[in-house]
């Protein structure tokens, strides 16, 4: 049985839709990641999901139950951090956990094992105010507060937007620690490097799921050829290859640039020959491995 299966969901607002017949499936103890950027329809599902929402139509199964009927149920088997800091900020980071545990008729110390390595980071501050913590420790805080009751799936909206590089990577650490306990983990990000590090991900843009599958699994399926170019004229280079014929796609990567054509149609003496003929010398190009930001681009662009 899945934790969660998902079969042509659909959500409008007004006359936008937010999720457009939409399928997903998540095993037990995976750790699933919902890619893609504002508006993509990420926190929409994770509202379903977590039965803060009810969709239009579509078949929706969370742990077994359905959100809309069973919500009571259902919201003692969740953990859920949203992507805004939702906890209390007059109570202190001791009072905050107490209160969830007690909501959840539990206590920290029943569960305390489960919470102890990403606790006892902020425990020396108990005291403190939540309102007055950093942006680091308020994101370890409101990640004890979701898993004090030990819930069997752990939903996490944006948890990492808008904190420092060092606390994202310290977070996505504590997330495979508690994957180790036997809790699925959802997660969205806008941040595709973040893909690499789930089991299996879903790239998200404009209510549809574009891709899916492991980040591996994406990266292989790219139906074209992907040549990398590096230029130290990087804005000249991309006006160039805009015009290159039977373009598929260019996009500027760092200090190169990720040139999409048709598969075994071009080769790279062409691609040198055609932009020195237009001025620009000292070229390099590649043939180069698709990331998941190729992917991302290339499938949503199919899907326009």
């Amino acid at each position: 049985m899945y934790e969660i299966e998902i079969h042509n969901l659909c959500k409008n607002f007004g006359k936008t839709p937010a999720l457009d017949n939409l399928n997903l499936v998540v095993k037990k103890n995976e750790f699933y990641g919902l890619i893609g950027p504002d508006g993509a329809g990420k926190t929409t599902l994770m509202r379903i999901i977590t039965s803060l929402l009810l969709p239009d139509s579509g078949y929706l199964k969370v742990a077994g139950l359905d959100p809309g009927k069973d919500y009571r149920e259902l919201r003692l088997k969740l953990g859920y951090m949203p992507g805004k800091f939702a906890l209390y900020q007059d109570l202190s980071i001791e009072e905050n956990l107490t209160f969830f545990a007690t909501v959840f008729g539990t206590t920290v110390k029943e569960n305390y094992n489960l919470i102890k390595s990403i606790y006892s980071q902020i425990e020396p501050f108990k005291n403190r105010r939540a309102g007055k913590l950093s942006g680091g420790m308020k994101q370890k805080l409101a990640l004890s507060c979701a898993l004090v009751h030990k819930p069997e799936i752990l939903i996490l909206d944006e948890p990492t937007t808008g904190v420092d590089a060092v606390s994202r990577r310290e977070f996505w650490e504590m997330l495979n620690e508690i994957k180790s306990h036997g809790i699925t983990i959802v997660v969205s990000t806008p941040y595709l490097e973040e893909a690499a590090l789930c089991d299996n991900i879903a790239l998200m843009n404009k209510g549809k799921i574009i891709s899916s599958g492991s980040p591996e699994e994406i990266s292989s399926t790219f139906p074209e050829d992907l040549f990398i170019v590096e230029t130290k004229y990087i804005p000249q280079t991309l006006k160039v290859l805009r015009q290159f014929p039977n373009l598929i796609n260019v996009n500027s990567f760092g200090h190169s640039l990720h040139l999409v054509l048709k598969k075994n149609t071009v080769q790279t003496k062409e691609i040198v020959d055609f932009i020195e003929n237009k001025g620009i010398s000292n070229i390099k190009v590649k043939k180069g491995k698709p990331e998941i930001e190729d992917s991302f681009i290339y499938f949503s662009s199919s899907n326009l």
